[in-house]
């Protein structure tokens, strides 16, 4: 699972978007069908009247329409895509730090155009937009894209991605299917021949000398500057599971890696990668909604069966015989990195099946023979990091990173992977080495996880880090390097801004078209008093009254490799929105969550359940002592993906707790999400123990005392329809009740504004339902006390 959407849970379930997978689940997706689904905005939103705990929830007719507290919110919400459309993203610096590229869509366009900032004056202009390029027609985009932009959570379209020639004399992008050069100073574009098919992850070669990219699970390659047919460099030799050129569907959704093609540094061969899917369980999506369409069929690896059979091949620009890379694939089933620069060797990372080791492998391009040089072991897992390694200058040393002795640290090794020195103090809080130049590096580090700094670090080790941002917010490198960078800066009291920096000069601010919403979260963001010093998010109702006492909602994800709880003004915009409805709602970070030491994250080996339930139904009843106004009695929980897996979880193993719960896009059994996601912490289904069982959904099932509403995307090829379908079956046949909410057509992302405000209003309802006083949905008396043991 890839990172969620958007750091707040309920934030996820507006879009139907995981947790950034990252649900976390954010379990990840192979071309779906498209997107798209009609929903009657004029229909009532049901909701289960009160509960009878000892008999399980009773459905009765829907409950009375609620009155919402900022109407029109939920439209403004979703067609500005939370308030981010309109942000400066996808930065590039030019070399000379006089000019910053980057894309911007209007307020509420999710159409995306390319922007240029004059570093020197401060002004901004329209370099290329989609409109002019296409001439106004449409853009067209097949379902194999559609998929890919999915699994890296790019949501707008128009000019999605671009790079510059070498002498940044052109821009290369491409757009509906073709691809284009521009002149940056005439702005002049030329359409480049068209290739035979959809070009997938198109890239110039370094010299500018071609074009490569994937075409119908091919390579292919196009010669610059007056080359006027493509060439295919590979052949799958007509085998229907075999494709080149494209990362599998794990590397794409859990390793963070989406090439399946390098250039060489001297452009004269290309680096492929071959799966072979042969062996790899179809699975199924058909449109319920459409039985006359027919159904999509994609390859999924679940835990315990068969992954894709991945390969490494050279070949020569020009075409000819495939030159195979050889490791131990039997050990390192996994390609997780591939570096390939001129500052140093063909180098390689792969990863056994269980993620408990790697090997740095250095390559010889002339023979396809691979030489170990480091090998790391972990004995829960191994967090992949694309950002290493990375070869310093001279190809004789580079930079790794690790957890092994308990936080996360930067090292320089030799050429023959032997630790030279480390970089980073202890207690530093290393979270993202960003960029590398000239014997510098920056890097994004906190030792308070709801924040984050930028450091400049000497490679040399002979200096300190030294700090480049402060305040208490979530600062960020954007693009460039050290000297010359693109600053994101979000905090709390502020709207997020984004500057480029220079040494020595005064920031360059980039202009946000950001629509301002409608009010501003407050939101109180501390360190719990508990053994754990959870840390902690409580947003009150804009009227709170400190004499009453106010329902209370967890917007929850749970789950590994995300933080909820950041300070970050943005993130708890909705939150809000559903407090001023009359609840507190509260996030916190548990065990599981990263951010805290490698203990604290490994915490969930094995068990994907007890500790984080147990840490949330602790910091719960710790946030209760400090805000008193939160009646324990009356609890909701609501997240998206994981946080949908949670949601449902609680409800089920703690309704002394839990008084109703929302559980959008839920995992219900492990044993049908993916293998790498699944594997890294519940190990393989043959493993000693039930850990597959542990963590099931469906292995409490019959212990259903309170409402619960599932929330599910047909379409969803991250997280399954089937999950919810399973859980609903063991219900019944458990003589259990819970409402199933289909979204029919729609994956694991609902972007549609007509939908988001449809699905929420239906979400409102069912909480004004459960949760006010008259509801009968009241928690066991123990459970209202702050101080009541978990």
């Amino acid at each position: 699972m890839r990172l969620p959407y958007a750091p707040a849970a309920l934030a996820l379930l507006a879009l139907a978007a995981c947790g950034e997978k990252a649900p976390a689940p954010n379990p990840g997706s192979t071309a779906p069908p498209p997107s798209s689904a009609t929903a009657d905005a004029t229909a009532p939103a049901a909701a289960t009247p009160p509960c009878a705990p000892e008999k399980g929830p009773r459905p009765t007719a829907p409950a009375p329409a609620v009155e919402d507290a900022h109407p029109g919110f939920l439209t403004a919400w979703a067609e500005t895509l939370r308030f981010r459309l309109g942000r400066p993203k996808g930065f590039h610096v030019t070399k000379d730090g006089s000019a910053v590229l980057f894309l911007r869509s209007g307020p509420r366009s999710f159409v995306n155009d390319l922007w240029q900032l004059d570093v020197a004056t401060g002004e901004e202009r329209v370099v290329a937009t989609a409109d002019l390029v296409l001439g106004g027609a449409a853009e067209n985009l097949t379902p194999e894209e559609k998929a890919r932009r999915e699994r890296a959570r790019m949501l707008t379209k128009g000019i999605a991605t671009f790079s510059l020639t070498k002498d940044e004399a052109r821009l290369f992008f491409p757009l509906s299917g073709s691809l284009y050069l521009m002149e940056r100073g005439t702005g002049h574009v030329t359409e480049l021949p068209a290739p035979p098919g959809f070009p997938i992850d198109p890239r110039l070669a370094p010299d500018d000398s071609g074009v490569a990219c994937a075409i119908d699970g091919e390579v292919w390659v196009l010669d610059l500057p007056d080359g006027t047919s493509w060439r295919k460099l590979t052949d799958a030799g007509g085998r229907p599971a075999v494709t080149n050129g494209v990362a599998e569907f794990v590397a794409q959704e859990e390793m963070d890696r989406m090439h399946g093609f390098w250039w060489s540094p001297t452009a004269d061969r290309i680096l492929y990668q071959e799966n072979d899917e042969a062996a790899v369980e179809e699975v199924t999506i058909a449109d319920p909604m459409h039985p006359e369409k027919a159904a999509y069929t994609s390859r999924y690896p679940r835990p315990g069966k068969e992954n894709a059979k991945v390969r490494l091949g050279l070949i020569a620009r020009a075409g000819g015989d495939t030159t195979w890379l050889t490791w131990d694939h039997e050990r390192y089933p996994y390609l997780a990195t591939v570096a390939w620069r001129d500052d140093g060797p063909l180098t390689l990372v792969v990863q056994s099946r269980r993620q408990d080791e790697e090997a740095v492998l250095v390559v010889d391009p002339a023979t396809g023979a691979t030489t170990p040089i480091h090998v790391e072991k972990d004995d829960a897992w191994l967090n992949i990091d694309q950002a290493v390694p990375r070869w310093l200058p001279g190809g004789e040393a580079f930079l790794w990173t690790t957890e092994r002795d308990g936080d996360g640290q930067i090292e320089v090794r030799d050429g023959e992977g032997a630790l030279v020195r480390t970089l980073l103090p202890p207690g530093f809080g290393f979270r993202r080495l960003a960029a590398v130049k000239d014997g510098q590096a920056l890097v994004e580090a906190s030792a308070e996880p709801t924040e984050q700094q930028v450091y400049l670090v000497d490679l040399a080790g002979k200096e300190p880090p030294k700090q480049l941002t402060d305040g208490a917010g979530y600062m960020s490198v954007l693009a460039g390097e050290p000297g010359a960078w693109v600053r994101g800066t979000e905090s709390l009291e502020a709207a997020p801004a984004v500057a480029f920096v220079r040494a020595g000069a005064e920031p360059s601010p980039i202009a946000s078209k950001q629509e301002t919403p409608p009010f501003s979260p407050k939101v109180e963001v501390l360190a719990l008093d508990h053994p754990r010093a959870f840390r902690a998010a409580i947003v009150r109702p804009q009227d709170f009254d400190e004499a009453r006492r106010y329902p209370v909602i967890l917007s929850v994800y749970g789950g590994p490799h995300y933080r909820i709880v950041e300070k970050k003004r943005d993130n708890w915009i909705f939150p809000q929105w559903l407090a001023d409805q009359g609840y507190i709602v509260v996030s916190f970070d548990g065990r599981g969550t990263p951010g805290r030491g490698r203990a604290w994250e490994r915490a969930i080996k094995g068990d994907l359940i007890s500790a984080p339930l147990g840490d949330q139904v602790e910091a719960l009843q710790a946030a209760a002592r400090h805000v008193p106004q939160m009646d324990l009695s009356r609890v909701g929980v609501t997240g998206w993906s994981f946080g949908g897996y949670f949601a449902a979880q609680a409800v089920l193993q703690r309704p002394d707790v839990f008084t109703a719960g929302v559980a959008g896009a839920p995992v219900t059994d492990w044993r049908d999400y993916d293998t790498h996601y699944t594997e890294r912490y519940l190990g393989l289904p043959e493993d000693a123990g039930d850990p597959y069982g542990q963590s099931s959904v469906l292995t409490h099932a019959q212990k259903l005392q309170r409402p619960l509403l599932l929330i599910h995307g047909t379409a969803d090829d991250n997280v399954y329809f089937s999950h919810s379908l399973k859980l609903m079956d063991a219900l019944l046949r458990a003589h259990q009740h819970a409402e199933l909410l289909p979204l029919a057509g729609f994956t694991h992302l609902v972007a549609e504004p007509e939908m988001t405000q449809v699905l929420y209003d239906r979400v409102r309802a069912f909480f004004a339902a459960h949760l006010s006083p008259e509801s009968g949905g009241a928690a066991s008396p123990d459970a209202a006390s702050p101080d009541a043991a978990p």
